[in-house]
């Protein structure tokens, strides 16, 4: 991810006529999303988030705002050319039925002018990264197909032009848990090796944070909230959000936050540490082991207390293998279970070099999640005149 802005909505309002009043589905929308995130639109059923997701492609045209992609404001491009520049995939997956699996997904590219045997490469590529045989299943015709896999195509078929910009309205919503959890992984895992720009409609708050790099809430048209997910869930700008990502908020953070981040700073000897050094340090810290590192700072195991005691030497001597370690980039949900799979209360954290970084222990973890830290940087919040005016609403 860069950082430079690949979308930008502005004051992005949409008013209806409904039985001779004005209803703005849409009101005054701002937000940005930078190259290579997904930003999830999340709220209930009404609030504005496909509306706003349309305006973006121009299926729905905006009453008053713009949106701007690299930029360039929208308005100024022809309909069939922005379209053709941008991935959309719905839930209703929308697969041409007298098309062969290959024709629709490269329909796209053979408008833009793509020979064959490029259209034909590019297929095959996108029907590996969903793990489906592409000489097993281009000839097919979507009836052949089960749910679950005319939904993987329909995601591909949207990255087939190579468009920098994939728009999703609920696109996993109609396929089974099971497979719904796969194409998930499969698309974040597309999404990450490509680095698309995807704006997602969803109404499944696992799912946002799951995917999500930013999580936008709506609600009667508005933008209540747009952050990390994790500070979504840390810090919910007022009650209406709290009660939408749910009671278990504390718990879902767990998916979210990384063993460095719950890592506490712990001390550590060398293998040449005297016994009596060990123990002074343990009596310091107010711990009953300590970790034993060479001169790289890669952990090599640890002592405990108890078989220090009363012993001279060095640590090396009584030093001992973990038989639970914990990888820097790990979420705290794993960790934990693995606390309890070993029944430890506490584990080494390692980079990919065996370097040691810290401890997280059960006491880190309670404190890291109340202590209104947060992985993400707070973007947007709504004013507390907002707040009272949905309130009211």
């Amino acid at each position: 991810m860069t950082g430079k802005t690949m979308i930008e909505l502005q004051d992005l309002t949409k008013t209806f006529q409904s039985n001779g009043k004005e209803v703005k589905a849409v009101d005054s929308v701002s937000l940005t999303v930078n190259e290579g995130e997904i930003c999830v639109f999340l709220g209930p059923s009404g609030c504005g988030k496909s509306t706003t997701l349309k305006m973006i492609n121009r299926l729905i045209m905006p009453t008053s705002g713009k949106v701007l992609i690299n930029g360039e404001d929208t308005t100024q491009l022809d309909e069939v050319t922005l379209r053709r520049n941008i991935g959309y995939v719905i839930q209703q997956i929308g697969l041409f039925p007298n098309m062969t699996i290959e024709e629709n997904i490269v329909v796209v590219p053979k408008l833009l002018g793509w020979d064959k045997n490029r259209c034909h490469d590019r297929a095959r590529e996108l029907m590996s990264m969903i793990k489906l045989e592409p000489k097993q299943y281009l000839h097919r015709y979507p009836r052949e197909l089960s749910g679950g896999q005319q939904q993987r195509i329909g995601v591909i078929r949207a990255l087939a032009a190579e468009a920098p910009l994939l728009l999703m309205d609920e696109p996993f919503g109609a396929v089974d848990p099971i497979n719904r959890e796969m194409i998930q992984n499969e698309f974040f895992e597309m999404q990450r090796a490509l680095n698309k720009t995807v704006i997602m409609v969803s109404h499944d708050i696992d799912e946002a944070i799951k995917l999500g790099d930013k999580i936008a809430i709506f609600r009667a048209g508005k933008l209540l909230q747009i952050d990390h997910p994790d500070t979504l869930l840390a810090h919910p700008a007022d009650e209406f959000v709290s009660n939408f990502v749910g009671q278990d908020s504390t718990l879902k953070r767990l998916l979210l936050v990384k063993a460095e981040d719950a890592a506490d700073n712990a001390p550590s000897v060398s293998p040449e540490t005297p016994v009596a050094d060990a123990l002074e340090v343990m009596d310091e810290n107010d711990r009953r082991y300590v970790v034993v590192t060479d001169a790289d700072n890669k952990a090599k195991g640890y002592v405990r207390r108890r078989d220090l005691h009363r012993q001279a030497g060095t640590c090396e001597q009584y030093l001992r293998p973990f038989n639970a370690t914990a990888a820097y980039d790990e979420h705290l949900r794993i960790l934990l279970s693995r606390m309890y799979e070993f029944n430890r209360a506490w584990l080494p954290v390692l980079d990919a070099e065996n370097v040691f970084l810290g401890e997280v222990t059960q006491e880190s973890i309670a404190a890291y999640l109340s202590s209104g830290q947060s992985r993400g940087k707070k973007t947007s919040i709504v004013s507390p005149a907002e707040v009272a005016e949905q309130a009211a609403v």
